[in-house]
């Protein structure tokens, strides 16, 4: 169903921070920044001084993730406004152009302080070399490619849905909008969409038989086109459930499953919210209630073009620590990679997905 997306724009109803609080948060940033100048992000004791320095976040800030890491909200995204980003760069076109954090400093850790209020940053080793913030920019070539890399419209989809511990909250910070701007991320939560599906079709989401292919950057080139074990979309409590789906990548095992799955993403677009990300937006989606994705844009390459940062975080870690390598990375969950996870450990991965 790759049409474009009609969505309700949410800009009216995100936090809007004053100048001086986004002063505030900016000499916050910096300070941690110069403490721990040519520190990995990965650092610990870097992270502890982002979670501590968080108390710069104006308490209404703080009081509204607090309360959408809890309870969430029926769109599954929160937006906040007028966050500080700093002086930048070119926008990247090329990966080995991507600034390593200290380039941007006020916007990497801002960011990462208001991501410690929702839980514990996670990255994952396979992708973008597993740093802990990461540049969504466009890159040449890549422009169909349904990734962070592409610039045509990125199909709705839960982040990682393939992998057995996804992250529970990302987001993105906007640097630059696209030239045009008309590139509009938008959110669709299940809070919005589960009014308008019968019971008929909540009850077959609810079944293990969907099937999601893993992302290119995640598997070997043998292994492209490697699916998950058979799962259900829907789970959790009937009045509050997760999703998890990615309307590009989901196969259905059954007709019934497959009818459900239709009327699922027509109830999801039909509730879309979003907006055209500008300069110090930063908008939060909860990865276990809402799908995202991207309405498409011209790159021009010319360093001036979208660029988008996003971060996730997992709101404990205990229950991944055993798959974690340097830092904050995950493991590679399937063989293959520079780094593979041993056998053992993959299949106690994959086993968490199943329930095996």
């Amino acid at each position: 169903m790759s049409v474009e997306f009609t969505y309700t724009d949410i800009r009216t109803d995100g936090i809007a921070l004053t100048a001086e609080e986004s002063q505030q948060i900016a000499r916050a940033a910096l300070t941690v920044a110069l403490d721990f100048r040519g520190h990995s992000l990965h650092d610990a004791g870097l992270l502890h001084a982002v979670e501590l320095a968080a108390a710069a976040l104006p308490a209404p800030v703080r009081r509204a993730l607090i309360a959408f890491r809890d309870r969430s909200n029926a769109a599954g995204c929160l937006l906040l406004t007028g966050l500080p980003i700093g002086e930048l760069p070119a926008t990247p076109a090329r990966t080995e152009d991507e600034p390593v954090w200290s380039e941007v400093p006020v916007a990497t850790i801002s960011q990462l302080m208001v991501m410690s209020v929702l839980g514990r940053s996670i990255s994952y080793s396979d992708e973008k070399n597993g740093r802990l913030v990461q540049d969504v920019c466009p890159k040449r070539g890549a422009e169909q490619r349904q990734e962070n890399s592409g610039s045509v419209l990125l199909e709705l989809h839960t982040e990682d849905g393939f992998h057995p511990n996804p992250p529970h909250f990302l987001s993105l910070i906007c640097l630059r909008s696209d030239h045009d701007e008309v590139a509009a991320t938008v959110s669709g939560g299940i809070g919005d969409a589960l009014p308008l599906l019968d019971e008929d079709t909540v009850e077959a989401l609810r079944q293990p038989e969907f099937r999601i292919r893993f992302s290119s950057s995640f598997v070997p080139d043998s292994s492209v086109g490697a699916l998950t074990p058979a799962m259900p979309v829907l789970t959790g409590s009937a009045e509050h459930p997760d999703l998890t789906v990615d309307f590009n990548a989901t196969t259905a095992t059954t007709p019934r499953a497959q009818a459900a799955l239709d009327r699922l993403e027509e109830a999801v677009r039909h509730s879309l919210k979003g907006l055209v990300l500008r300069p110090g937006d930063l908008i939060i989606l909860d990865n276990r209630r809402a799908v995202h994705g991207r309405t498409d844009f011209t790159p021009r390459y010319d360093g001036r073009d979208r660029w988008l940062r996003r971060s996730f975080v997992v709101t404990d870690l205990r229950p991944v620590n055993r798959f974690l390598g340097e830092g904050r990375s995950h493991l590679p969950v399937t063989p293959g990679h520079d780094r593979p996870m041993s056998r053992p450990l993959a299949e106690r991965v994959l086993a968490s997905v199943t329930g095996a």
